[in-house]
């Protein structure tokens, strides 16, 4: 699935919108439309999350929505603008109960857990790149409350602000694997295990244990315990604890 970017569109459109403030658009002459900005990027999310940002197109969304694109215009002046809409509108589901509570580890662990989930009900986020981001409510929102879940751990300014973007990032990397794993299917029409059914013959017969002694010792004991060729699930558990495990030392080291 190709990457697309946040931030493509105009800046001050794409604020005025995501913060809702005059400029967005004001009452327009005529009959009061039913039609506004929530329920476009309410369509939109929804084939996205179905079909992919590759389906996404303000035509697609205007038919789905049963009015004329030019209509959609009218709101939204273009996807890139409406991408930073659907953006900072799923954020909004995080943390629904405002900042995870528990010592350090128990909410980094949320803010990680609750990042996993979100990827998970709209994959087309992790395919986003956010180099530029829609500094919408949401997003800062978002960035506040994992902010505090490492204040008052005696790091600093900048410690913490890195701290929170290495727990998204590695989020996003294990999340990939999932969807990674999914588009594989949908392009091959087979799941993964049926692919290394087939492939298993023909690796014996290549395969050199004398030559990757190591390999041959490892991935079947690796294969077995996971009982797949690839378990992005059973990594993300095992990469968030060491993760933490780091963590730890970095607040002890701060502490002293």
């Amino acid at each position: 699935m190709a990457t697309e970017f946040t931030g493509t569109g105009d800046p001050a459109r794409s604020m005025a919108l995501l913060w809702r403030t005059p400029e967005a658009g004001g009452r327009r002459p005529g009959p009061r439309s039913s039609l506004d900005v929530d329920r476009i990027v309410a369509a939109a999310v929804t084939v996205a999350d179905a079909e992919g940002l590759s389906a996404l197109s303000m035509r697609r969304v205007a038919a789905d929505l049963g009015v004329a694109t030019m209509t959609l215009y009218s709101h939204v002046p273009g996807k890139g603008e409406l991408v930073d809409l659907m953006l900072d509108s799923v954020l909004g589901k995080l943390y629904e109960d405002d900042a995870p509570a528990g010592n350090w580890r128990a909410r980094l662990e949320a803010v990680a857990r609750a990042n996993w989930d979100l990827f998970l009900r709209h994959p087309w986020a992790v395919h986003l790149s956010t180099g530029r981001p829609p500094l919408g409510p949401h997003l800062m929102r978002k960035y506040e409350l994992e902010l505090r879940a490492v204040d008052g751990l005696g790091l600093g300014e900048v410690q913490m602000d890195l701290l929170v973007t290495l727990l998204n990032g590695f989020v996003r990397g294990s999340v990939s694997g999932v969807q990674e794993r999914v588009t594989a299917e949908q392009v091959t029409g087979i799941t993964e295990d049926q692919w290394w059914t087939a492939m298993a013959p023909h690796a014996e017969r290549f395969f050199d244990a004398e030559r990757f002694p190591t390999a041959a010792r490892v991935g079947p004991a690796a294969g077995n315990d996971r009982q797949a060729a690839r378990a992005p699930e059973r990594s993300f558990e095992f990469g968030l604890e060491r993760l933490l495990d780091g963590i730890g030392v970095l607040i002890l080291n701060a502490s002293r």
